[in-house]
Order: C-alpha cells, then structure tokens, then sequence
C-alpha cells in the first residue's frame, strides 16, 4: 500500500464536521447580543468557532404612491434590512448542541442550523 492511499483512508475516517448556524435579525444591535450569547455557550464546552463572518445586509425598497388619487410625483420611500451573520462551530460534542438547544433568544432572531 503507497502513502497516497494510507493519506486517503485516514482522511475518510476523520471527516471533519462543522455546525454551520445563520443568525437573521431586522435590527443588528439585537442580532450582535444574540451572536455573543451563541459564541459565549460554545466556548463554555471548549469548542473551536469560526466566525462571526458578517454576510451581505439583504436590502427590500418598497416605493408607495403619498395620495390615493392624484399626485404621482409625490411618493414615500420604505425600506427593510436584513443583517445576517454565519457562526461555524467546528467537531461539535453533544454538550454544545444540547447547551445551544436550551439557549433562549430575543424575539427578531431567527437561526438556521445545518450540519456540515
């Protein structure tokens, strides 16, 4: 057997997992408490985190007409913004996914968690 295919098989059985969490939030002071909070809990089980990585703030523009009937010159601008970020968590045990489980979070956050 060469190196090449010792390398390989050692490489196929310590697959390297990582728990890839996306953290959403309209406001990003409450998005950025929520991240410290994620981060505080994984490294409480000394875990090894990458991130947070800020991702592009997702922009909607709704343009709205100001009058109902005449005056279209006249319009209001509105706008939402989604501030999202991306904590990878790498070789997670069991005590991080359960701690980060049980950990309760302000209302405007929302999490996608995937395995990796």
């Amino acid at each position: 057997m060469s190196t090449k295919e010792s390398t390989k098989k050692i490489k196929k059985t310590e697959e390297i997992q990582k728990l890839r969490i996306r953290v959403f939030a309209y406001e990003y002071k409450i998005l950025d408490t929520s991240i410290k909070q994620i981060i505080d809990t994984a490294l409480r089980h000394d875990a090894k985190i990458n991130g947070p990585i800020p991702l592009p703030t997702e922009i909607k523009k709704y343009t709205v007409n100001r009058s109902t009937f005449v005056h279209k010159d006249a319009r209001e601008q509105f706008e939402m913004r989604v501030h999202r970020r991306l904590i990878d968590i790498i070789n997670p045990s069991a005590k991080i996914i359960e701690s980060l489980t049980n950990l309760s979070l302000p209302s405007g956050v929302s999490i996608d968690v995937k395995i990796v």
